[in-house]
C-alpha cells in the first residue's frame, strides 16, 4: 500500500488531494511541521526532512508535482491526466509544474521570512519582494482562466490539484485578497470538489487524533506554527 507523509497544508496536500481523486488506498503518516525539527526520527525515513514523502513499494519520491504526474500515470487512463498524443498534452505538463515552480515557491519564502524564522532572521524586504513575484505570476493564471472553466484540456486534471495546492497557500497567507474574479471563481470551483473535501476532512481528522494543532486562516487550516527554521 502506498504511504504518504504528510502535514498540515504542505506542499504534500497535492498528493493527499490526488490519492482521494483517485480513490486510491493509501496509509496516512501524518507529522508536525517542520519535521525534521519537530520529528527528528523523520531524517531516518527521509534524510531531507521535507514532506511529502510518498513511499510506494521500491518507489521513493518527494517532488509534489512529480508524484501528482505519476500516480496519475499509474492510474491510467484516468480524466486526471492528459496523455501524449491527446490535445493539450503540452498544456498539462506545463501548468502542472507552473503550479509549484512559479506559484508555489514564491510563497514558500515568504512563509518562512515572515512565519518560521525566529523574529532577528525575519526579512520583510525578501517576504515582500516575493509576494510581488508571485502577484506577477498569479496574473497569468488570472487570464488564462477568463476563457477556461480549468488550466487544460477542457476538464479538471493533475494540473489543477498542483495550482490548487498554492491557491490554498496562498489563503493561509492572506494572498487570496489578490485573486482576480477568474481565479477566485476557479477556486470555488476547486474547492467544492468532493476529493478536496475529503482530503482536507483527513487531514483534520488525523491531526485531531494525534493532537497537532490546526490553525484556520482564511477559511483553511494550517499546521501549529514554528519558530523553527524551515
Amino acid at each position: 500500500m502506498i504511504t504518504l507523509y504528510h502535514c498540515a497544508n504542505a506542499r504534500s496536500f497535492r498528493v493527499l488531494w490526488m490519492l482521494e481523486e483517485l480513490g486510491v488506498a493509501y496509509r496516512l503518516e501524518m507529522l508536525p511541521f517542520p519535521p525534521r525539527v519537530l520529528h527528528p526520527d523523520y531524517l531516518k525515513i527521509n534524510p531531507q526532512g521535507t514532506v511529502p514523502l510518498l513511499v510506494d513499494g521500491e518507489t521513493r519520491m518527494t517532488e509534489s508535482a512529480a508524484i501528482c504526474q505519476y500516480l496519475a500515470s499509474l492510474h491510467a487512463p484516468t480524466p486526471l491526466e492528459v496523455e501524449r498524443g491527446e490535445a493539450g498534452y503540452g498544456d498539462y505538463l506545463n501548468w502542472l509544474h507552473f503550479g509549484e515552480a512559479s506559484l508555489t515557491f514564491p510563497q514558500t519564502l515568504v512563509l518562512r521570512y515572515t512565519l518560521l524564522e525566529p523574529e532577528d532572521r525575519r526579512q520583510p524586504q525578501a517576504a515582500e519582494d516575493y509576494a510581488r513575484f508571485f502577484f506577477v505570476r498569479l496574473r497569468a493564471l488570472e487570464q488564462r482562466l477568463e476563457a477556461e472553466d480549468f488550466a487544460c484540456a477542457g476538464r479538471f486534471t493533475a494540473a489543477d490539484i498542483s495550482i490548487g495546492y498554492a491557491l490554498l497557500l496562498a489563503r493561509v497567507l492572506g494572498h487570496h485578497e489578490r485573486f482576480g474574479p477568474a481565479v477566485q471563481r476557479y477556486w470555488e470551483r476547486l474547492c467544492s470538489r468532493a476529493g478536496f473535501a475529503r482530503a482536507m476532512t483527513v487531514q483534520a481528522e488525523t491531526a485531531a487524533r494525534q493532537g497537532l494543532a490546526l490553525l484556520p486562516t482564511a477559511g483553511v487550516g494550517l499546521g501549529k506554527r514554528s519558530q523553527a527554521r524551515g
